[in-house]
């Protein structure tokens, strides 16, 4: 299973999915507006299942480690 990076020469740091220009953020921001699993994976043939988990699993270990606040 490919990791995820952050190097600042590469987005300018953002989290990516290793060897790809790919964002967590943005595979997030796909699933948002509708897409699924499947649909990631065509429109992105490079990438593999275990990628997209991978940057799910990032985004939730980064959720657990912040204090959330709710706003009324």
């Amino acid at each position: 299973m490919k990791k995820i990076i952050a190097n600042p020469k590469i987005l300018a740091g953002k989290p990516v999915i290793e060897g790809t220009r790919i964002f967590v953020e943005f595979v997030l921001e796909m699933f948002s507006s509708g897409m699924s699993m499947e649909d990631i994976l065509i429109e992105y043939p490079h990438l593999k299942r275990e990628d997209i988990l991978s940057a799910i699993n990032y985004s939730i270990e980064v959720l657990k480690n912040k204090k959330l606040y709710s706003y009324k």
